[in-house]
Parts: structure tokens; C-alpha cells; sequence
């Protein structure tokens, strides 16, 4: 949305519970935060960025329960 909402799932492979999800352009770019609020993932969060040549997220992912940031790529299933 124009307001930077936006409405964004989880599943691993279940569904997760997202808490929110925005995003905003920086410099030219798409960023992207998805916090989760569920069982085994409270305040867990994924900051990304579109990388448009590519056409994929990257970023970061912090597993707040064990308190580990993990460097994350996801690609497009066409």
C-alpha cells in the first residue's frame, strides 16, 4: 500500500503469525521489515532489500530466541 503496509505471510511450512510487515524506499531502493509474533518466533524479524536486476530479497533474518542473525536470500518461483 502507498502508506508502506503492506500484507505478508509466513510458512514454515506452516503458517507463522506475522505481526507486521512495511516498506519504504531508501536511496532508490525497496526495503522490507517482517517481524514475526508466534510460538518459537517472538520478535523474530527479516530486513530486506529488492534487488531489481535480479529480481530477488536479501537481507537479514534475527532469530530472537537464540538471539542469531542469519544472512538470507529468497527467489521468485516462476
Amino acid at each position: 500500500k502507498e502508506d508502506g503496509k503492506m500484507d505478508a505471510g509466513y510458512f514454515n511450512p506452516n503458517p507463522v503469525n506475522v505481526g507486521s510487515s512495511v516498506w519504504m524506499i531508501k536511496e532508490g531502493s525497496i526495503l522490507i521489515e517482517i517481524v514475526l509474533r508466534d510460538a518459537n518466533y517472538p520478535g523474530s524479524k527479516y530486513n530486506l532489500i529488492y534487488d531489481r536486476q535480479n529480481d530477488l530479497l536479501s537481507g537479514n533474518y534475527f532469530q530472537a530466541v537464540q538471539g542469531i542473525n542469519y544472512d538470507v536470500i529468497f527467489t521468485r518461483n516462476k
